[in-house]
């Protein structure tokens, strides 16, 4: 979408806050109206549950998401409608067009998330945003969300990703994306940042943010899953919502859940002026309508087909305990893959155990070699039976014939080019189509 790099120049802040002066984005007014979303894993759905329960309290709610499933349009949105192709190549114009003046007055060169991150800004401007929701691409603390200058962040989990850049400790990857927070804000964690509280309350308190945790100062509890919802009780200060229904699977979800509202909650603090009545009756309804797909997505009932984008281990561990609680944990063939610049012995090793089938495979794009995939699923699970398709769509023909020959489900995880492209073909499309950022 823009002949640029994925990444630009050393540390982008300086060149980004040129960049929206030049786009002439009000940052006062961008501050007034965000929040953002940090996290290792659950970023993109606490961010479009946060993104509905604006919806359905009446704010006209931006919601910017990286990376997307099937369509680059998918990343901006505005109450719930993509960016338009007319829209997107309007404004596009503008961010080129300011790009190359300030990247030839700096001698710098711009990365495509940046110009995303600014179109994204520009769009919400000028659709006359009340309220919108920032996704973090990586970390915090030389994100471009970091300009927007929030007062109310979230870290939804913390993993080991993107070391190179983050740290190589939970400490320094938790430290980055907490700095996302203005000074003076508030951040929210996740419940598996718990274990770092004593470093994260002391690293915060210099910039005189507070810290607030999942299963401590926000509580949940009497959490119930079924097939079709899972429900919990949700308290946080003043607020008691009993029994809310939430309607994306996994029990990890009840945890972005109670972010999403949580973030809300604190943003509506700073606007008195909105009619907090009001408050319970979205946040129920923003809750039971969310929708995200590639998280235990099922994409096909006959057989039974769940795709999941998750791609660090700890996010494949919570993942497959949600598949096994809606759907069981008995009866799976497993599809996978990762990308060639993630650990697979490491993604892979914590799928293995799961089934007695495995069909590994590589994606289109970025597919690590299906020889070093299948040698890492017979290392994690050498009982198993083990199959190498050289394609997706060999993947998928091999995995839906021996589940309606065995009446099996086909479970499709290990990283987010493998299930969309999955997905993909099973919907009549084909792998080499998409067009992945």
């Amino acid at each position: 979408m823009f002949d640029l790099p994925k990444f630009g120049d050393g540390i982008c802040l300086a060149r980004m806050a040129e960049l929206l002066d030049v786009l002439a984005v009000d940052r006062a007014q961008l501050r007034r109206i965000s929040v953002v979303v940090t996290g290792s894993n659950g970023k993109g759905s606490t961010a479009a549950m946060c993104a509905r329960i604006g919806r359905a309290y009446g704010l006209r709610t931006g919601l910017f998401t990286s990376p997307h499933l099937f369509r680059f349009n998918e990343r901006i949105q505005v109450d719930g409608v993509e960016i338009n192709d007319d829209t997107f190549a309007r404004l596009k114009l503008q961010v080129d067009a300011a790009v190359d003046d300030v990247a030839k007055r700096r001698g710098e060169q711009f990365g495509a998330f940046e110009a995303l991150f600014a179109l994204a800004c520009l769009h919400f401007q000028k659709s006359g945003c009340d309220f919108a929701v920032f996704e973090a691409g990586i970390g915090g603390r030389y994100d471009p969300v970091r300009l927007i200058g929030a007062r109310e962040t979230c870290v939804t989990s913390v993993d080991y990703e993107h070391v190179g850049l983050l740290g190589n400790t939970l400490e320094l990857i938790v430290s980055d994306k907490s700095d996302a927070c203005a000074a003076a804000g508030t951040i929210i964690y996740g419940e598996n940042c718990g274990g770092l509280r004593r470093h994260l309350v002391e690293y915060n308190r210099w910039r005189g943010c507070t810290s607030l945790f999942v299963r401590d100062e926000i509580g949940i509890d009497n959490e119930v899953t079924a097939a079709s919802s899972q429900h919990f009780d949700f308290h946080f200060g003043d607020y008691d919502f009993p029994d809310i229904e939430l309607s994306l699977p996994g029990a990890f979800q009840v945890n972005n859940a109670a972010i999403a509202t949580t973030l809300l909650l604190l943003w509506l603090q700073r606007h008195p002026r909105k009619a907090p009545e009001r408050i319970e009756t979205a946040i129920r309804s923003g809750l039971r309508d969310a929708r995200w797909p590639g998280r235990l997505e099922v994409i096909q009932q006959d057989p039974l087909t769940v795709i999941d984008v998750g791609h660090t281990p700890d996010g494949i561990r919570q993942s497959l305990a949600g598949l096994t609680a809606v759907h069981g944990a008995d009866g799976w063939i497993l599809v996978t893959g990762a990308s060639r610049d993630k650990k697979a012995d490491e993604i892979v090793g914590a799928l293995a155990p799961f089934s007695d089938t495995i069909i590994c495979t590589a994606a289109h794009h970025k597919g690590a070699d299906v020889n070093a995939i299948a040698a890492a699923a017979r290392r994690g699970n050498p009982k198993a039976n083990i199959d190498v398709a050289a394609t997706i769509a060999e993947a998928v023909r091999l995995s839906q014939d021996l589940a309606r020959a065995q009446k099996r489900k086909v479970y499709v995880a290990g990283g987010l080019f493998l299930a969309v492209e999955y997905a993909t073909i099973v919907r009549g499309g084909r792998a080499e189509e998409l067009d992945f950022f």
